[in-house]
């Protein structure tokens, strides 16, 4: 019989920086699935409050138009990885999807360096605000350990290192770079809608409480009005009383991946990670968008 935090003391037997995708693994799968899927929802979310990347994503219309497949796309490409490992045949084909993506736009390193910290660093802010319990020192070392591993394979250079190193990347980038542009806020929106559409009738609710719980940086990047103080405290509240009753209850015996989650809807007959994700259009040569390259 696992006791509740009898995971935490094998994650504290391991080496974070050899067994950082076994410790990433137990955290993320076992000790923490539906956390880690709402922090990696609001990652990407933030991303776009980068104008670079949130008007980007606006032309490409794969947010706006497809909003259900991209979100599918993009959490079973990353799942495969951590399930499957780097060295897989499916790890490598995911990560193979992701750069031949990301290849056919005209994208930054500081944007792609950026959207790697927002995957390290939003999980230990929402873990420590909403979790069961805290991310330990050794589950910290273990993701930025992954995610710099990530990001060498995705061909990013000038990686951080530390967990502090990619929390203070994302600070300062967001200090200087988040800001307004409508093409970011239509992709917002398309965002925020989908969300509500999970929840059927409840959607007015669900949107309510997902702006309920955007900081104030991130209101004033998409021009939201500031959520009433009463329903961020109800949100957050309800989302701390969530973690508080996890706590009580026994540890999970199985892991659970993010293909595995209800919210993704769009392969009920299976997919095959080869054909996930976007393909250049037939007859346009290099980035598709209509926009001036930039000066690497």
């Amino acid at each position: 019989m696992v006791k509740r935090y009898d995971r935490l003391r094998q994650i504290r037997r391991l080496d974070p920086e050899k067994d950082f995708l076994r410790i990433y693994r137990l955290t993320s799968t076992y000790e923490f699935p539906w956390d880690f899927t709402r922090a990696l929802e609001l990652a990407l979310y933030r991303t776009y409050a980068v104008p670079s990347i949130g008007r980007l994503l606006a032309e490409t219309t794969e947010l706006t138009d497809r909003s259900q497949k991209r979100y599918d796309d993009t959490a079973l490409l990353l799942d495969a990885v951590v399930e499957h490992g780097f060295a897989s045949a499916e790890g490598r084909t995911a990560i193979q999807r992701i750069n031949r993506m990301h290849r056919s736009y005209d994208i930054s390193d500081d944007d792609m360096r950026y959207v790697l910290c927002t995957f390290v660093v939003t999980p230990k802010r929402w873990i420590d605000a909403y979790g069961w319990r805290r991310l330990c020192d050794h589950e910290l070392r273990a993701c930025a350990a992954y995610y710099r591993t990530l990001g060498a394979h995705l061909g990013i250079r000038e990686l951080p290192r530390t967990y502090e190193d990619f929390e203070s990347f994302l600070d300062s980038y967001e200090a200087e770079r988040f800001g307004w542009d409508e093409g970011a806020r239509k992709v917002s929106d398309a965002t925020l809608d989908l969300m509500g559409s999970w929840y059927g009738s409840l959607a007015p609710l669900a949107k309510g409480a997902s702006l309920a719980l955007l900081d104030d940086p991130l209101l004033r990047a998409f021009r939201y009005e500031r959520p009433h103080p009463a329903a961020r405290a109800a949100v957050r509240g309800a989302l701390r009383l969530r973690g508080r009753a996890v706590r009580l209850l026994p540890p999970r015996r199985a892991p659970h991946y993010a293909r595995q989650n209800p919210e993704i809807k769009g392969y009920p007959d299976g997919y095959e990670l080869a054909a996930l994700g976007t393909f250049p259009v037939p007859g346009v040569r290099g980035c598709p968008v209509p926009h001036g390259r930039r000066t690497p």
